[in-house]
């Protein structure tokens, strides 16, 4: 087995629990009660109050990077000045500067918002036993919006017995900007992101959590996230575990395949480009002046004359060949340059049907004709007349589900199976799909007729974070998937957690599918349902073209 550069890490072994822990979930009963956590807490750069809610504590808003403006605009994080007295730490710092979602209205929050929150048990653990494992969210939001208030995650906290630490960070152009003078692209983003483990490590044990077992996970940009510190060397020794959702490495969207007009979908760009992008931005704003300057000119505008849809979203690829991620991630994948540590990973089985559902009034694909010509402008005339073969509008509700699934699959189901089995060769590896077409549809958008959600992008957050109300069914779920992400968190495999035994990724019918029910979560041959040999052979010419 081959591991990562010789200053990388070796991993920490997963602490090792009882059977009966996998099977439940759930850490063994004390005898005893546990003493009440404190709600006043003097972490490494100052005291905080937190608040109590039965069950568990909130710590919110508290600074674990100095705020990035002015002269610091595009500057590393720096640690944050340490404050004299108690801190209240009764509500969420402010959100970064971000544009809304679906683009309505115009942009919000502050450059100054580099905080976390955390969510504790009630309880100290006694003394004597383990402390809480600590589980870090990366949100969503196309690098251009999210923030960790977002995220309320007492259901982990409160029955999966965790400390969950929620994260803002930069984005867009604030949080992964590239210019000459910053001497490339420095993905800020993710610096920030790594900043906040720093803070974890030093203060997880003041929360009872130990800071030897920290898990990241995340969701699609958080996903993405989590699957850059897999591979960035920066990352080393900051994290144990890994949870990926609906982020792999190798995500994807082919081009044309949402609107007429729309290049390929990368996430991870070449430093390069993403520099050559920041030169020509700063020439457009007026910042074209002699070398050395023009980051001085930048630094002095306003954040909202750089919060424009244009730059945030031309700046919402993570850049690599850089220090903090010199590969491209699924490269490192492939060739084994990542850190050794146990990872889930998954998505939903309607990824993509929320992205079509908004793009259908301007882009539609009203019958089979229109179906089959959508086929030939994405893949080209050979591919797509094998891609029809395999989803035939006859064998789907409408034309515009035929071309969601197909999405799904080429987009974010195969290549993260492909991932997986690039991680599998390597360390323990568990894939699921969060399949529970019922899933409440929390996003306000309005449902398309002849294209409901479904299980969509995102729509598993519900059942580990509190966002919206559940039926019986899906709160019977969302205890069995919590159950399954906390004792992941707790020992390194989710075992049985969730009533059904979930094998590591490898055999064909290892993806364990999440879905409510007695006969709801079961193991399937993922790769065979989803065609995913289809995708294998567009593979390799997807790469050649985005390149």
């Amino acid at each position: 087995m081959r591991a990562v550069r010789r200053r990388w890490s070796a991993p920490l072994l997963a602490l090792v629990l009882p059977a009966v822990l996998l099977l439940t979930g759930a850490a063994p009963a004390p005898t005893t009660a546990p003493a009440p956590g404190p709600l006043v807490v003097d972490t490494d750069r100052g005291v905080v109050r937190g608040r109590a809610h039965g069950a568990y504590r909130t710590f919110e808003g508290i600074p674990y990077a100095a705020p990035p403006t002015g002269a610091l605009r595009w500057a590393p994080p720096r640690p944050a000045r340490r404050w004299a007295g108690v801190r209240d730490a009764g509500a969420a710092g402010a959100r970064c500067v971000q544009l809304p979602p679906m683009g309505t209205g115009g942009p919000s929050g502050s450059e100054d918002c580099l905080f976390l929150n955390v969510t504790a048990p009630a309880a100290h653990p006694l003394p004597g036993r383990p402390p809480a494992p600590v589980m870090v969210w990366f949100h969503g939001g196309g690098f251009v919006n999210g923030a960790g208030d977002l995220y309320r995650p007492e259901r982990p906290a409160v029955q999966g017995g965790v400390v969950v630490v929620t994260v803002n960070y930069r984005l867009g152009v604030f949080g992964l900007f590239g210019h000459p003078e910053l001497g490339g692209a420095p993905a800020l983003a993710l610096a920030d992101q790594q900043a906040a483990l720093r803070w974890v490590r030093a203060n997880a044990a003041r929360f009872g959590a130990d800071p030897g077992n920290v898990t990241v996970f995340g969701e699609s940009a958080g996903g993405l996230s989590v699957c850059a510190h897999l591979a960035s060397p920066a990352s080393a020794g900051l994290f144990h575990k890994a949870i990926v959702q609906s982020g792999s490495c190798s995500t994807t969207m082919p081009a044309r395949s949402l609107l007429p007009d729309l290049g390929a979908y990368e996430p991870f760009v070449p430093e390069r480009r993403t520099v050559a992008d920041g030169a020509a931005a700063a020439g457009r704003l007026g910042c074209d002046g002699p070398a050395g300057r023009v980051l001085d000119c930048l630094r002095r505008l306003d954040a909202r004359r750089l919060a424009t849809p244009e730059l945030m979203q031309r700046f919402s690829r993570v850049p690599y060949g850089n220090d903090l991620l010199p590969l491209e991630p699924w490269r490192a994948l492939e060739a084994g340059e990542f850190h050794r540590v146990p990872v889930v990973q998954g998505t939903t089985l309607d990824e993509m049907r929320i992205f079509v559902a908004q793009t259908l009034a301007a882009y539609p694909v009203a019958d089979a004709a229109a179906y089959r010509a959508r086929l030939e402008r994405s893949f080209g005339a050979a591919t797509a007349r094998v891609v029809e073969a395999a989803y035939p509008v006859s064998g789907h509700p409408t034309p515009a589900a035929a071309w969601a699934t197909l999405l799904s699959d080429a987009s974010f189901t195969c290549p993260t199976l492909r991932d997986s089995g690039a991680l599998a060769r390597h360390v323990p590896t568990y894939a699921y799909r969060f399949s529970d077409r019922d899933a409440p549809n929390f996003t306000g958008l309005p449902e398309p007729a002849g294209l409901p959600y479904g299980a969509s992008h995102g729509f598993e957050l519900p059942y580990l974070f509190t966002m919206a109300p559940l039926a019986a069914p899906q709160r019977e779920l969302a205890d069995r998937i919590t159950g399954y992400w906390s004792t992941f968190a707790r020992t390194g495999s989710p075992g049985g957690a969730g009533g059904t035994w979930w094998p590591r990724y490898g055999v064909p019918e290892s993806v364990l599918s999440l879905a409510p029910g007695a006969a709801g979560i079961h193991t399937v041959d993922a790769r065979a349902e989803h065609h995913c040999a289809l995708w294998d052979e567009w593979w390799p010419a997807r790469i050649t073209r985005s390149r």
